[in-house]
């Protein structure tokens, strides 16, 4: 179980439910529902032996999140696989159905998803273009492949392939990357913060550095204090 807020709420849910459906229970403190509903729910997911996720959304504290789903009543309770809602049901619950409901999320491993996990651990191009021409939209087999295919060299092939899949947190840094090999850009940390600020100087009329100083920004990534400043400074030169 994982308490997830507007931040988190992109790597510990959607992305997550690529490897394993994610339970989101959507509830607040004051809620005596939710108080009732939640240790079933965290029962029943618990059974599964880490086959299913949970995650805890307090709606008071996640705006976001809350509205994202549209959530007019607590406890609302969605099921995530592959970054889409999949089931789900408002208000609590019996423990049967709540078992049910859970139960319905732990089927069989899908094989192309094996292929697809054996492959990224190994590094096996092969074996991601076999589950490519299964499933040509399978996320996880497009990230891992788009990866190979960066430090192999091919960042052009990388950036078609992304094209494939609705743009993430993860497709968004990985398509940085491409377009910052494929330009050859390697730049050192002590040589990071001039030449971000080079590119700033020309950002409102060089679209090359514009996107050079953007795809920079997403190799940092939003941990790094420095991303939130470059951005409001790019705003600000732009707008």
């Amino acid at each position: 179980m994982v308490d997830v807020t507007d931040e988190t709420f992109e790597t510990e849910v959607v992305l997550r439910s690529a490897e394993v459906p994610v339970v989101v229970d959507l509830w607040a403190p004051w809620c005596g529902p939710c108080r009732t509903l939640g240790p079933l729910l965290e029962q029943a997911v618990a059974a599964t032996d880490g086959a299913v996720a949970l995650a805890k959304v307090n709606v008071d504290e996640c705006r976001n999140v809350a509205a994202s789903f549209q959530v007019q009543s607590i406890p609302a309770v969605y099921a995530l696989r592959d970054g889409r809602v999949v089931d789900g049901f408002i208000g609590a619950q019996p423990e049967s159905v709540v078992q049910e409901f859970v139960a319905r999320l732990v089927a069989p491993p899908d094989p192309v998803d094996v292929l697809v996990a054996e492959a990224a651990a190994a590094g096996d191009r092969a074996g991601l273009e076999q589950a490519l021409e299964a499933r040509p939209d399978h996320p996880g087999a497009i990230a891992a492949l788009a990866t190979l295919l960066i430090a192999e060299g091919s960042p052009d092939e990388a950036i078609a392939i992304l094209g494939r899949i609705p743009e993430t947190a993860e497709t968004r840094r990985l398509l940085a990357e491409a377009r910052l090999a494929a330009r050859q850009v390697t730049v050192a940390e002590d040589e990071l913060e001039p030449l971000l600020d080079s590119l700033l100087a020309r950002v409102r009329d060089d679209d090359s550095a514009r996107q050079e100083f953007v795809d920079l920004l997403e190799r940092l990534g939003p941990e790094d204090p420095r991303t939130a400043a470059y951005r409001k400074a790019l705003a600000a030169r732009l707008f």
